[in-house]
């Protein structure tokens, strides 16, 4: 499976994204400028990654802006065709204001910005440690919205303790029902606000992060 991280002015993760697919996952990796809009190096079995950071820093909402990009339109349309697409913390807020996942990600609970490492789970299984960065991560939709995420096993990341215990304690940013991390209906786009890229390298003493792209099985 081949990458292309997209890069938008003010992205500042994208790079962190490439070392991660590349040092730690042994990836293929393209870099991709946002007023480029050709994607024809990459098949439906790759995989277009949105990064972090603070694209056209911010005005409007988050993300607002970047869904207009020349290369977003091609992303959409990769997306629409099946190519596998994630969004990692401000790729999460574009891909919802493309419309590519549903929700929105609002202003945290605290009116803070927050940095510091959380633990995230899917399903059953065990609490991952994966660092976030965000100012405007809370997750919302309406109830109806919720309940189809939920019916069609849509929410692939909850925050939850280091012992895996789902609840209000473990949600970092106010997120409704705790989710850190959604997925499309048809299993080929993904957003989460957590930064699995900084969670892959023994240095670092924790590759949590690796376990992430193993389970979005875009490895």
């Amino acid at each position: 499976m081949k990458f292309g991280v997209v890069v938008f002015p003010g992205s500042n993760c994208d790079r962190d994204m490439q070392d991660a697919l590349q040092n730690d996952l042994n990836k293929e990796v393209i870099m991709l400028w946002h007023k480029d809009k050709d994607l024809s190096a990459f098949t439906t079995n790759d995989c277009i990654v949105l990064p972090g950071g603070f694209s056209y820093g911010d005005y409007l909402r988050c993300g607002a802006i970047a869904r207009f990009s020349p290369m977003m339109q091609s992303v959409i349309e990769f997306a629409n065709r099946g190519g596998k697409v994630l969004g990692v913390c401000n790729g999460f807020q574009i891909l919802c204001e493309s419309g590519l996942l549903p929700g929105v990600l609002l202003q945290n609970a605290n009116q803070q910005f927050i940095c510091k490492n959380v633990f995230i789970k899917n399903g059953e299984g065990e609490a991952l440690k994966i660092p976030i960065a965000h100012g405007e991560g809370r997750f919302h939709a309406d109830e109806s919205t919720l309940d189809q995420l939920e019916k069609n096993d849509q929410v692939i990341f909850r925050y939850c303790t280091q012992l895996g215990e789902i609840n209000e304690i473990a949600n970092p940013n106010g997120a409704v029902r705790n989710i850190a991390g959604i997925r499309n209906h048809n299993n080929n786009v993904y957003g989460m606000m957590p930064h699995p890229e900084r969670a892959t390298s023994s240095l670092l003493n924790n590759i949590d992060g690796k376990k992430v792209f193993e389970i979005l099985n875009i490895n």
